[in-house]
């Protein structure tokens, strides 16, 4: 049987470390997963295959930041029940997130095959590009149910601590998505069709292999068929801490679509660059997002057994840790970005408009250190409207915004387009370390832990 991991208990640093690498690693399989697509496709097609995929992927993550943001309110949940010894409830907030998570599946799946042209036309796909780019969204929309198995399997194992079964799922996932895009793409020549193919086929080997892994080991706490209902009360609360994150999640990564919009009407050009670099992104903000995600888990289960001080000190691991590689990956992306976008695309042009774009994201890596880290906070302890707020005010308020007004001026610098995301970021931070002061004051009433120890 599977085990719980106790988080409330001992050194902070080394379990935090010990916890966040499996993410990290998972992460950075994830990034690789969506960045062999372009490179395959940017190494056997021409830049319109590339436009094609960039923008495409872009409205699939955006799909996927919804759901993965409602499966954090899985793993809120669960970490908290753990956090308080109430096991039972445990399994029926696991039971409430499958019943929501197929409703879900079957909504977004109809929505997203109706409305693929519609949403292709709404990015402003570039002409050349515009076929493939709807091909993409339909054949991953048709696999959308094994996106959001993945994402709620993900969530129910780091809710018990266990960062590492993800980590072996999605590792054979990638190889399994790197072997179909050879196979379709170099073989086949399928192109824009063969790397959907085989996105959305390695979330499935992913899915299968997680549910086995379940089967076999089984989970720590009481769950059976009868545990798969809505339950009253449980539902709500998913519902409370996932709807504001997957909004938030959801509306933030609709201001990058809206950016790529804005992009993509410069040209081909811009919207590969943008394309490779926004996929670039996500190798840059790995260790923030990885402790994000740690630091929620984390601070959910200490939450849940009042251990305040406990969850700020967590917090500030994390910021620490994160900041540390955050200088690294600033330096190599602002100095030497154009050696990491050539692996990409053969194009020169191509490759100078990724690098141009990429160096605003060396500064947003600094800020995200904080940010992310303390937005994982956040979520740990369900202050999950906030996050929601701070996330929409700076997507909307500034980032968009500025990137397109950035994006009137002549000429249209793909770098000072690309600032409108750290400026974003400042702001944010300054909204979170507000907030953090108001909720040191709440911990402050509640004087003493459940063993009676004063804070």
């Amino acid at each position: 049987m599977t085990k719980i991991s106790n988080l409330t208990e001992g050194e902070i640093l080394s379990p935090l470390l010990k916890f966040a690498m499996p993410v990290l690693l998972a992460m950075l399989l994830q990034v690789i997963y969506g960045a062999v697509d372009l490179i395959i496709v940017g190494q056997f097609g021409a830049a319109t295959d590339v436009s094609a995929v960039a923008t495409g992927s872009q409205v699939m993550m955006t799909i996927t930041s919804i759901i993965n943001g409602f499966a954090m309110g899985v793993t809120i949940l669960i970490g908290q029940k753990i956090g308080q010894g109430r096991f039972k409830e445990a399994g029926n907030v696991v039971g409430s997130g499958i019943c929501i998570f197929s409703v879900l599946a079957a909504i977004i799946t109809a929505v997203m095959l109706i409305f693929a042209v519609p949403i292709s036309r709404l990015m402003h796909a570039p002409v050349e590009a515009f076929d493939d780019t709807v091909l993409y969204v339909y054949i991953c929309s048709a696999g959308t149910i094994f996106i959001i198995a993945y994402n709620v399997i993900c969530g129910i194992f780091r809710g018990i601590g266990d960062s590492k079964t993800p980590l072996i799922t999605v590792a054979i996932a990638s190889v399994a998505n790197i072997a179909g895009d050879v196979f379709l793409v170099a073989g086949f020549d399928m192109s824009v069709a063969g790397v959907a193919i085989a996105t959305i086929s390695a979330q499935a080997i992913s899915v299968i292999l997680s549910i086995i892994i379940i089967k076999k080991r089984g989970l720590p706490f009481e769950f059976s068929k009868s545990s798969i209902r809505f339950h009253k009360g449980i539902t709500s609360q998913i519902l409370k801490y996932g709807a504001p994150i997957a909004l938030q999640d959801g509306l933030v990564n609709l201001s990058f679509l809206a950016i790529t919009t804005i992009i993509n009407s410069l040209g081909v050009i811009a919207s590969a660059g943008v394309g490779v670099a926004e996929k670039l992104a996500g190798l840059i903000m790995l260790v923030p997002s990885a402790f994000a995600q740690s630091v929620s888990a984390f601070v959910a289960q200490n939450y849940g057994a009042n251990k305040y001080t406990r969850a700020k000190k967590t917090l500030a691991y994390g910021i620490s840790v994160s900041l540390c590689f955050g200088v690294v990956m600033a330096y190599f992306t602002f100095f030497h970005g154009n050696l990491i976008s050539g692996i990409f695309s053969k194009d020169i042009a191509v490759i100078n408009a990724s690098w141009d774009y990429m160096k605003a994201y060396a500064i947003d890596v600094l800020l995200t250190s904080f940010m992310f880290s303390m937005t994982g906070f956040f979520n740990g302890c369900g202050k999950t409207t906030f996050v929601m707020f701070q996330g929409i005010f700076g997507a909307f308020c500034i980032r968009i915004p500025l990137s397109y007004i950035i994006s009137k001026a002549a000429p249209a610098s793909l770098f000072y387009i690309g600032l409108a995301t750290p400026s974003s970021t400042f702001v944010q931070v300054i909204f979170c370390l507000v907030y953090f002061i108001i909720v040191s004051k709440e911990f402050k009433k509640e004087k003493y832990t459940e063993s009676g120890v004063y804070i």
